[in-house]
């Protein structure tokens, strides 16, 4: 039976539609490395929030596991390239708190504009200071947004409503995209010229980290505001002081730091600093949102195969799953045949796609030709980590599509580059949506992979099928399927042969002893 581990604290529903989808599930919040370490090994999905490390240790115990489901957007306490390489998916909950994220930079911009935090505090304190709390209004004031997406986009929705003008510096907005969504597409230092008030929206990376430094602020207006509800490290805090000391920028509202929990930080203590402790999610429609997105998608993917909102392998729908399950059964095999014929250091994986076929999210697929070509190389590989086993191996991957149609309705080409030259398979579907090789190199032959065959290369000359029959009889090996295909006459001729029980390699050494065998080798599918 399926099984699952929510290790932090999730809505109840999260546990409730797991159980209604007929998986087994542990909640078990506030275990220790150690603890977690030990039980892992349990289960094939781990649902996670913030406070659960999954580190390359507890990976590495997780002999079962397949997914990692994070009930929110960052997964910095993931390790990612840890999860592929051991083929677990990772996904993420992006839209469950997008309005609750966009919403409290709404809220933190009117804070640091109004000063609300520090006025509270005054006037609770009895003092009624209303010469001291000069803010400023947001309507025709400009607001950048570094990083437009789902949530940017919802807080530019928001401040267009409050009469702001905004622009938006992101690398992927579109200008069709920034024009529906009614914002200003710049530059990053246009940006920084430009805006009043500057928002965050943008996920940690290399080329994001202290993305607003020294050199981004002295570029901005004085007296510009900052908002950072997205991720701490964006900023780069040191300079960040040094520009409220200057008074380069007159406030900042900040939700997230560069060190968590943040019990101490150097900018604390001053009144223009609005700080909250990384609240961007925390409200009550948004935590059952995640919880009940994160479930959904861990079961799909755990019982359909169906890939949502993944972070190391592409997305593919229920929908989607059921109608390339056939082709997956196809190209597995493809995969599969050339790599267990090839037997030198591969350099290049090519994959072509045409007729039907191109109409399909076909890039499971091309993972899945992968998988299938490295496994009998190797252990432990599946269509998560495939794509990146090869390019740790600088094995390159080319894929492609062809619109014409051919003498099929569909046909997936396989073609793989070594040292010593190139092996190629073709197959397609036939009415039954059955697989079925079409082309070995340049020889045509129809026939069907089962789980044990015998491939062979000869010279074409009679007495050979008797020959190999007379052989496989004397083993007690009985022939499913003979398949036969030729260059040309008395040229070169391959043999497909179905038995019913794997070949030894004593079968195939006689074999190979015949006069007419080139090279022949036992394949199990």
């Amino acid at each position: 039976m399926v099984k699952v581990l929510i290790s932090d604290k999730l809505s109840p529903l999260a546990k409730e539609i797991f159980e209604r989808r007929g998986i087994e599930v542990d909640q078990i919040v506030g275990l220790s490395k150690e603890e977690l370490e030990g039980k892992i090994h349990e289960y094939d999905g781990l649902a996670i929030r913030s406070a659960t490390k999954v580190t390359p240790k507890i990976l590495a115990a997780a002999k079962k596991l397949k997914v990692v489901g994070r009930a929110g957007i960052g997964v910095d306490n993931v390790d990612i390239p840890a999860a592929t390489s051991r083929g677990v998916v990772v996904m993420n909950t992006p839209f469950g708190n997008s309005i609750t994220t966009a919403e409290h930079a709404i809220a933190m911009m009117f804070a640091v504009a109004r000063q609300i935090p520090e006025a509270s505090a005054s006037t609770h304190a009895g003092k009624w200071e209303k010469s001291r709390f000069m803010g400023v209004e947001l309507t025709s004031k400009t607001l950048g947004i570094i990083g437009c997406g789902n949530i940017g986009a919802i807080v530019a929705n928001r401040a267009i409503g409050l009469k702001m003008k905004v622009i938006a510096f992101d690398p992927f907005l579109s200008e069709e995209r920034a024009e529906e969504i009614g914002v200003e597409k710049v530059v990053f230092n246009d940006l920084l010229k430009r805006a009043d008030f500057i928002s965050l929206h943008t996920p940690l990376i290399d080329v994001t980290r202290g993305i607003l430094g020294k050199k981004a602020f002295a570029k901005m207006k004085d007296g510009v505001r900052v908002i950072n509800c997205a991720r701490g490290g964006l900023i780069d805090e040191s300079a960040l002081k040094v520009a409220l000391d200057n008074g380069k920028v007159a406030g900042v509202a900040l939700d997230v730091f560069e060190v968590e929990p943040a019990k101490e930080n150097a900018l604390f203590g001053y009144e223009n600093v609005v700080a909250t402790p990384h609240l961007g999610a925390a409200t009550s429609e948004a935590q059952v949102n995640v919880a009940v997105q994160v479930a959904e998608q861990m079961a799909d993917y755990l019982l359909d195969g169906a890939v949502t909102n993944a972070l190391n392998m592409p997305s593919l729908t229920a929908e989607e799953s059921k109608r390339l399950n056939p082709y997956m059964s196809l190209v597995g095999q493809l995969g599969s045949f050339v790599g267990q014929l090839t037997e030198d250091a591969i350099k290049e994986i090519q994959i072509g796609y045409q007729g039907d076929v191109i109409g399909l999210n076909v890039r499971p697929l091309t993972s899945i030709v992968v998988q299938g070509l490295l496994s009998p190389l190797m252990a432990n590989i599946n269509m998560v980590n495939a794509l990146s086993i090869a390019k740790d191996r600088d094995i390159n991957v080319i894929e492609s599509k062809h619109e014409g149609e051919g003498d099929y309705h569909t046909l997936v080409s396989v073609k793989v580059v070594t040292n010593r030259g190139a092996f190629e398979v073709k197959g397609t579907l036939f009415a039954d949506r059955r697989p079925r090789i079409v082309r070995i190199d340049d020889i045509r032959l129809e026939g069907e992979l089962t789980s044990n065959m015998i491939f062979a290369i000869n010279d074409d000359q009679p007495g050979f099928i008797g020959a190999l029959g007379t052989i496989l009889g004397k083993e007690g090996l009985n022939v499913a399927t003979f398949n036969l295909g030729r260059h040309q006459e008395a040229g070169r001729a391959i043999a497909l042969v179905a038995v019913d029980q794997a070949a030894s390699a004593e079968v195939v050494e006689k074999i190979k002893s015949l006069d007419q065998v080139r090279s022949v080798k036992a394949l199990n599918f």
